[in-house]
């Protein structure tokens, strides 16, 4: 027989086996070994619409395995991969029970073969399998795409209940619970805010990226310029939200507590941005209020014209450069410590030597660092 002929009646021979198929028959086996795959026992979806899918999924294999020509699982497999992400359903989950589609399409084609067929069943095996594989690529994509959209959806619902968060007029304490949950966030828990500003952001993305992976809720705004995140600041030592907090301490941010919850985020996220922007060059950690303050209120002293401790610096121009540093010195640690004897201690000096240098330093400029009301000129000056 010429091998057109004999490869015509061995297509009409693959025919025929496959027009004995019905694909409600194959779709019932299907469901019958559906509960051995992970996450399908029970299934996500109703039985009806796994019957229907797997009516339509195996109608669309028998076609292709009737065809010569590349056919498209477009319909049916769009339709699985969508209505299984919407239902949450793994993609590992998925392509498992999609796999089982072989085995059931396998089965009942050897079980109406003839052993003459055998030649025939063996050449064909690797059809089946490309079919269903070209089928559950298909699958996988629309689910791929859905989920993309979903979580597109999600974000998009998030990021709208945050940003009324930062509107005006602020959220009723109503509002703040309903956010609260919306947000998997107790409305009321304490929180930390951090703030981030131009290069400091990626740095910033790359922490918070790193805590949603642990399973920690951070959440995040645009504030102008600005990258705004907060989460919870009170967990169990060693959680993840733990570690969260830790790492934002060695990073260069703002960082505020908003002790009420969500109705202290606007202010804090504002505070903890001022402290951002306060940041220098030399700064390699976070920048808290505890430590930020005075800076904050020098650089606003300065930017509207009214200079610190200029008169000051003038005062201790008249000194010897050696002079100077021990006398600033002096008063710098003093500030710090508040005690005359710690400071003579970390200074290495005694501490008649040491009052005498702040007492020589209150001649020079007028500052006595003794007087909190003058200290503080000092404290803000050189923050």
């Amino acid at each position: 027989m010429p091998a057109d002929l004999r490869a015509s009646a061995t297509h009409e021979r693959w025919c025929a086996l496959v027009d004995r198929l019905d694909a409600r028959v194959l779709a019932d086996r299907f469901t019958s070994l559906l509960p051995a795959v992970p996450d399908y026992d029970p299934p996500p979806v109703p039985m009806t619409e796994v019957l229907r899918t797997g009516t339509l999924t195996f109608a669309a294999l028998l076609d292709r395995l009737r065809s010569e020509d590349v056919a498209e699982f477009l319909p049916a497999a769009r339709d699985v991969g969508v209505t299984r992400a919407r239902a949450g359903i793994p993609i590992t989950s998925l392509m498992t029970a999609i796999r089982l589609d072989f085995t059931v399409l396998w089965h009942a084609i050897s079980e109406i073969a003839e052993p003459e067929d055998a030649g025939l069943l063996v050449r064909q095996a690797g059809v089946v399998l490309a079919a269903v594989d070209e089928y559950a690529g298909q699958a996988q994509s629309a689910y791929m795409t859905e989920l993309h959209r979903i979580r597109e959806e999600a974000s998009s619902v998030r990021q709208g209940l945050i940003a009324r968060l930062f509107q005006s007029p602020s959220p009723t304490d109503v509002q703040l619970v309903q956010i609260g949950g919306d947000l998997g966030l107790p409305h009321d828990a304490p929180l930390l805010v951090a703030a981030a500003i131009g290069d400091d952001m990626p740095p910033l993305r790359a922490l918070i990226a790193e805590g949603e992976r642990a399973g920690a809720t951070i959440l995040t705004h645009h504030l102008g310029d600005t990258l705004i995140a907060f989460t919870r600041s009170v967990d169990y030592p060693g959680s993840r939200i733990a570690t969260f907090l830790r790492g934002i301490a060695d990073h260069r941010v703002g960082a505020c507590a908003a002790p009420r919850g969500l109705v202290d985020v606007q202010e804090s996220a504002a505070t903890a941005r001022v402290l951002a922007q306060a940041l220098d060059l030399d700064d390699t950690r976070a920048m808290t209020w505890e430590r930020g303050w005075a800076r904050v209120a020098q650089e606003r002293l300065a930017h509207a014209g009214h200079p610190v401790i200029a008169d000051v610096e003038r005062a201790l121009d008249s000194c010897g450069p050696a002079e100077r540093e021990r006398l600033v010195d002096a008063v710098r640690d003093y500030l710090i410590t508040g005690s005359v004897s710690a400071s003579a201690a970390r200074l290495y000096c005694h501490r008649n030597t040491l009052t005498n240098r702040l007492g020589r330093f209150a001649r020079l400029t007028g500052i006595d660092p003794f007087v909190p009301q003058q200290a503080a000129r000092l404290v803000v000056g050189w923050a």
